[in-house]
């Protein structure tokens, strides 16, 4: 029974990790070996150029300072909209919750589409400024660190939210009203008590907005120009524009190990930030705001994340309608089109067509091979879960820019010479996508009843036909999660598919950057009009995400 319980195993965990080795672990250590061997020989040269050239510390030392101020900015901004959804309870709050989160799944070329529609030279904001405030002057954000740094806050400002909102909001009332009657002040109480309590979810969430501020790739490549570039960036610069493979490669390992002992602290102190809790705390922690005070703390952080979170949004929807002759489908009807007639492009609908379609596959690939992993981390013992857990979520502390390029010089000899497939786009989504497909399916797979499998085989159900009738109907919710996560995540994805995607099958992130790096009118309309279908599409699938999850079933 037991080699038969560990050939199962065997079977379930294989294939994923198989996947892993091939387009995973090859990859990265194809760009190690580039970034220190050349012609059989160590070769020091990427390194040297790093440390020495000026350059390239000045895009290290932006990297760092960037991620730090923006998460300090993301941290003071969040923290008050944390405490208003940890202590009071207001009338369609879960709703308001669920919309916050909506930035954070969008696509980071989105999120620079919709700062360009409304801050940009040609924003709306500029031209409502032209119109009918023409002494006033305009506002010149653009190619600057403020235009990124405003964007890193919108992107992240849910993370702060959910997280230490989540965890503030079952801290136990007792302490603090302990500490009061003592004489303590109402901000004395915060200072010693509360504070202090709060201070791992505060780290915790922190170290996630400064990775995904330090890796930020779309946001800096549009608003911050050519004179600002992060590590990401510059991999993407040195190995697409300049053919700089070995720097580029010194530069994602680099990238690699600071990220990934980001990461690591990340766990740890996650780990920290858990209380005891009872089932009511929810309940006691939170009140309806009566008093004006209270009031103007939960309609002044509503108005705040209206301002911050719906106005680039709606200046993204807006611009794609908006012409100077009026409102108009032009831009939409242009998406059909061909004008240029060249070989090297394509119709913008084909993009799309391209996009729901590697989308498709990437959903069934992420599904079946996530499903394989989560089902075998959730067997009994637990051993085999802290062992190879780690494993399966490597790819989500790796950058996205960094798979890609491993792809394009791993993947490019016999028997793996994929750089001309349209395959390798949808197998780069997948690795992006199955960490979430793993951390969507688990929690349901291990609260499964183990007595309903052993009655299934008791009653003579083979575990294929066990697996179908019993635990799928029940994880069901769970495999629907997962599915539009890994949807979702494809069709935004731009960090490894700028490296993989052919001219001949642009997606639909690809064709964005294309019209925004163009000049004329219609082109910036066409990226307005597309960055608003992908955004509709990506926020209605994490709507349906969290509608559809079960309460407790996973964070994300």
């Amino acid at each position: 029974m037991k080699s038969g319980f560990k050939w199962r195993g065997l079977l379930l965990a294989g294939p994923p990790l198989l996947f892993l080795a091939v387009f995973y672990f090859f990859p990265l250590f194809k760009i190690l070996d580039l970034s220190f061997r050349s012609e059989g020989r160590f070769d020091y040269s990427g390194l040297a150029a790093l440390v020495t050239g000026s350059r390239y510390l000045h895009v290290v030392w932006f990297t760092f300072w960037q991620a730090v101020v923006s998460t300090l900015l993301t941290l003071a901004i969040g923290l008050p909209g944390a405490y208003v959804f940890a202590r009071y309870r207001f009338p369609g709050k879960s709703l308001v919750l669920s919309l916050t989160s909506v930035p954070f799944v969008l696509p980071t070329l989105v999120v620079a589409a919709a700062f360009r529609a409304l801050l940009g030279p040609a924003g709306l904001v500029n031209t409502w400024l032209t119109e009918f405030l023409p002494w006033f002057p305009h506002i010149n954000i653009d190619h600057t660190v403020w235009f990124v740094l405003l964007a890193h806050v919108f992107y992240n400002y849910t993370l702060v939210v959910r997280i230490v909102g989540g965890f503030w909001s079952r801290l136990q009332p007792a302490l603090v009203e302990a500490a009061r009657t003592m004489g303590a002040s109402p901000l004395r109480a915060f200072r010693e008590i509360t504070f202090p309590l709060l201070l791992p979810a505060i780290f915790a969430a922190g170290l996630l907005v400064f990775v995904f501020c330090f890796t930020s790739f779309g946001v800096v490549l549009i608003l911050g120009g050519p004179l600002l570039s992060t590590i990401e960036v510059e991999i993407y610069r040195q190995a697409m524009h300049i053919f700089n493979l070995p720097l580029a490669a010194t530069l994602s390992v680099f990238q690699i190990l600071f990220t990934a002992g980001v990461m690591w602290v990340h766990s740890y102190l996650g780990g920290k930030a858990s209380v005891t809790l009872h089932p009511q705390s929810l309940e006691l922690t939170q009140r309806i705001p009566k008093r004006p005070n209270e009031r103007l703390m939960v309609f002044g952080n509503l108005a705040l994340m209206a301002i911050l979170l719906a106005t680039p949004l709606a200046a993204l929807v807006i611009q794609s309608f908006a012409t100077t002759d009026g409102w108009t489908l032009a831009f939409y009807r242009e998406l059909f089109l061909n004008r240029s007639q060249s070989i090297f492009f394509v119709p913008p609908i084909e993009a799309i067509f391209n996009s729901l379609g590697f989308a498709l596959v990437a959903t069934v690939m992420a599904v079946v091979l996530g499903g394989m992993a989560a089902k075998f981390l959730a067997r009994p013992g637990g051993g085999a879960g802290s062992l190879w857990d780690p494993i399966f979520m490597l790819p989500l502390s790796t950058s996205a820019v960094t798979l890609g390029f491993g792809f394009i010089i791993a993947l490019n000899k016999p028997p793996l010479n994929l750089r001309s497939s349209w395959v390798l786009v949808p197998i780069a989504h997948t690795l992006v996508a199955l960490p979430f497909v793993i951390r969507s399916l688990l929690p349901a797979l291990r609260g499964l009843p183990r007595q309903l499998k052993e009655a299934a085989f008791m009653l003579g159900a083979s575990p294929l036909k066990a697996f179908r009738h019993v635990e799928l109907p029940i994880i069901s919710r769970a495999v629907l999660v997962g599915a539009v996560f890994a949807f979702s995540v494809s069709l935004g994805e731009f960090g490894a598919t700028a490296f993989v995607a052919r001219p001949q099958t642009p997606t639909m992130p690809v064709a964005i950057y294309q019209f925004l790096g163009r000049v004329g009118t219609m082109n910036y309309g066409q990226a307005m009009a597309m960055s608003t279908l992908l955004m509709l599409v990506t926020a209605i699938s994490f709507l349906v995400i969290d509608k559809v999850r079960r309460p407790g079933g996973g964070a994300y």
